[in-house]
């Protein structure tokens, strides 16, 4: 009996954790407009710092500092988006290309 029951409850804790997950995410905006994700953010970045320290008080330990990144996201995203473009752009010549290679490659080795 419990080997039956086990599976359904192991399955309803993952299906009411992720529930609550969803619940939350939805309910502070983020799954919103950007406007709404904007706001999450910055009481996310006004919440966190003093949960972390009231933390580490409880713990007693330190963390190290956060370093300090030069470097924009949003530069390389773009960039990674432009070379996947391209990418994306020559891959038909690109494929005829090793096409003529192969077929060129099984002649030889016909001969």
């Amino acid at each position: 009996m419990a080997a039956k029951i086990f599976p359904v409850v192991k399955f309803a804790t993952k299906v009411t954790i992720a529930g609550g997950a969803l619940y939350v995410a939805y309910d502070s905006g983020l799954l919103g407009g950007s406007n709404e994700g904007s706001v999450a953010l910055a009481r996310a970045k006004s919440a966190i710092p003093p949960a972390v320290d009231e933390w580490m008080k409880y713990f007693g330990f330190e963390l190290p500092a956060t370093p300090k990144i030069e470097f924009s996201p949003l530069d390389a995203w773009n960039s990674g988006v432009q070379k996947s473009i391209h990418a994306l752009s020559v891959a038909p010549s690109t494929v005829g290309d090793y096409t003529k290679q192969g077929l060129q490659y099984v002649k030889d080795l016909s001969k």
